[in-house]
């Protein structure tokens, strides 16, 4: 469909081409049991497929059962976990809408309770685990993970591919890795959390060389066609730490390594970092990444206004916004904004009957 409004102009990534530029950012929703998806997933998902957006994006999905933030986090280690996901996968495309999956290891921030339970770390009884990072640093209130040998980090790479390759095989349009909001790939990057001294320690390649072996491998088995996107932390806001400079090499090297777009938000290395909240606080670190490394970026961070989403596309900001909070709140946000920047969209037939109340 037409449009004259930016934010409602069709993209292609490789052989896909997403409706939009609104994109639902990946959600945590801890309610799953063993790391398999549930009737929540289903309506969750299926709210955001008929309400507008191009693209959604599945939450953080543990490659093993050890890589899952909490004990209710999805996951994505077997054929049953990942057929337990296709109903949603058919449902978003009949809708006419693509859908992603971030998949994800959180490292040394793992192994927790759900937000809403009484405590933060689950114990053996409760289903945690031994957790692991790059060192022997423990995140603030947590405990010393185990710092993975290189034999360790080999056969997570195979976890990464592997799991990429269920996810397309039921039908996922886009596959995601998750490096930012310190999780484990970002625990390598960051000198903030790699004291190492082998090959995956030190300077700037060996601190990124997990992610990049991890994202070669996955853009061998996964088709050619299939859009690769990776989640950075942009910047973790704390002096010594990762940088926008960091980053800007960061995308260089992951675009020659077969990612298609950058998905830029920023943060949570550390617990007391200083983050100037506000809207769009986030969107300068896209930007820069997308003038730096010459790379297609989606820009996240307090973006819930209509005009202002469409100004960050209009004005080369980023390719798109990813939108979390504000879609939970309403999960039909795009078809108002439509209304809002007077674009005529599709709408469900379903729900046609509520675009007028007269």
């Amino acid at each position: 469909m037409n449009s004259s409004a930016p934010l409602f102009q069709e993209i292609q990534i490789r052989d896909l081409t997403i409706s939009n530029r609104i994109w639902v950012s990946p959600m945590c929703q801890y309610s799953a049991t063993d790391g398999l998806a549930s009737d929540w997933h289903r309506v969750h998902l299926g709210a955001f497929a008929t309400g507008g957006a191009g693209l959604t994006i599945v939450e953080a999905t543990g490659v093993v059962p050890e890589g899952r933030i909490s004990v209710g986090c999805l996951g994505i280690w077997s054929d049953e976990h990942a057929h337990a996901l296709q109903p949603m996968v058919d449902f978003a495309h009949s809708q006419g809408v693509a859908i992603g999956i971030q998949l994800a290891h959180a490292g040394r921030k793992g192994s927790t309770m759900r937000p809403w339970d009484d405590h933060l770390i689950a114990s053996p009884e409760e289903g945690g685990w031994q957790t692991v990072s790059a060192s022997e640093i423990a995140f603030h209130g947590m405990p010393t993970p185990h710092a993975l040998s290189i034999n360790e980090i080999a056969k997570l790479v195979e976890s990464f591919a592997t799991a990429a390759l269920r996810a397309v095989n039921v039908g996922f349009d886009v596959i995601e890795l998750h490096a930012a909001h310190g999780y484990l790939f970002h625990q390598f990057f960051s000198p903030l959390s790699n004291n190492r001294t082998d090959e995956y320690g030190g300077d700037f390649a060996g601190r990124t060389k997990f992610l990049l072996q991890t994202v070669k491998r996955v853009r061998e088995v996964i088709p050619q066609t299939t859009p690769l996107f990776v989640r950075i932390s942009a910047t973790d806001w704390v002096e010594g730490g990762w940088t926008i400079e960091d980053s800007i090499q960061l995308a260089k090297e992951l675009q020659t390594a077969g990612v298609d777009l950058i998905d830029v938000s920023s943060g949570g290395i550390v617990h007391n970092a200083t983050i100037p909240f506000g809207p769009s606080f986030q969107v300068p670190l896209a930007e820069a990444i997308k003038q730096g490394a010459d790379i297609p970026t989606s820009a996240v961070g307090l973006i819930t206004d209509a005009q202002q989403a469409n100004e960050i596309v209009s004005s080369n900001k980023a390719d798109a916004v990813m939108m979390g909070r504000v879609m939970l709140r309403n999960p039909r946000w795009p078809l108002a904004a439509a209304e809002t920047l007077n674009e005529k969209i599709a709408w469900p037939k379903q729900l046609e009957r509520a675009r007028t109340l007269k």
